[in-house]
């Protein structure tokens, strides 16, 4: 039996109310600037995923303890520190050449954190999200 136990799903509030009500101005603008990088990248229109990311596509996931759920090929989210972008496909280690010219940022295991998206190269920044958007859509051929 499969066990799932995902808390994320996509929901019915539509993203442009979502980030017509982010309060800071410059994550607002970031927010609707990265709407449109995302949906050109991945030809993917945005839904949002639970209260707070903007996804991309889906993909189905199943780990070998059972577990399983769907979850955005690509997303990001307006926090109120960063604009956190979700990444995959091991990018930390796969690109930091890329990384390394991007401009200000932090990252995580699957997330990249901007404070102002006029900072980084926007160049690198797409083709990072191509890269990780495609190795999920590889890695998941069925969804």
């Amino acid at each position: 039996m499969a066990i799932s136990s995902n808390v994320m799903q996509p929901t019915d509030v539509d993203p442009y109310e979502f980030i017509a009500h982010v309060e800071n101005p410059t994550r607002r603008a970031d927010a609707e600037r990265m709407v449109e990088i995302m949906r050109e990248v991945t030809g993917e229109e945005p839904v949002m995923w639970g209260p707070s990311i903007i996804g991309f596509g889906t993909y189905h996931y199943v780990y070998a303890s059972g577990r399983e759920g769907d979850a955005p090929a690509a997303g990001f989210s307006p926090r109120k520190a960063n604009l956190v972008v979700y990444l995959l496909n091991n990018f930390t280690d796969q690109h930091p050449e890329k990384l390394a010219e991007l401009g200000p940022h932090k990252t995580s295991k699957a997330c990249l954190y901007l404070t102002k998206l006029e900072k980084v190269d926007e160049d690198i920044l797409r083709f990072l999200i191509k890269d990780s958007y495609e190795g999920i859509k590889a890695q998941y051929p069925d969804t």
